[in-house]
């Protein structure tokens, strides 16, 4: 009987070692949706359909914007991103962003749609923290990493 219950402990410890997470197959994915576009030339010429801003706010190393618009349902709107290159040597470093919206829906109700874009493209050597001025939006973002 001794032998019979050593054995199911054996086997019970063996599946509990069996089932312990490996680190190694541990893998970071960033759950930011959208790159932002780091382009002066395409920050000076981007034509945007109308929009208003809802919210923003910074989650970890991604912007969260929020915005609202005339459409059919917001499914085929594309935002983007689109960083100046500039740096503006201030304490903090701040950077200029526009949002640009493409929305060729026809139709009168109002939609909303959320999506984040992944800051890390714009942070700034040396600092650990950067000021967003986003255009259109009245408030500066902080953006520590």
């Amino acid at each position: 009987m001794k032998f019979q219950k050593f054995i199911v402990f054996t086997l019970f410890a063996f599946l509990l070692l069996n089932m312990q997470c490996d680190e190694d197959d541990v893998v970071l994915q960033s759950y930011c949706n959208s790159n932002i576009v780091v382009d002066n030339t395409t920050y000076q010429n981007i034509d945007s359909a109308f929009f208003s801003f809802i919210n923003i706010e910074v989650d970890g190393d991604c912007l969260v914007v929020e915005i609202s618009s005339s459409g059919c349902d917001g499914n085929t709107w594309v935002m983007e991103l689109i960083d100046s290159e500039d740096v503006l040597e201030s304490l903090p470093v701040q950077r200029n962003l526009k949002l640009a919206l493409t929305n060729e829906e026809a139709c009168l109700a109002v939609f909303s749609k959320t999506q984040t874009f992944d800051l890390t493209p714009i942070r700034v050597e040396g600092a650990n923290e950067v000021i967003l001025n986003i255009e259109d939006f009245p408030e500066p973002i902080t953006y520590l990493y």
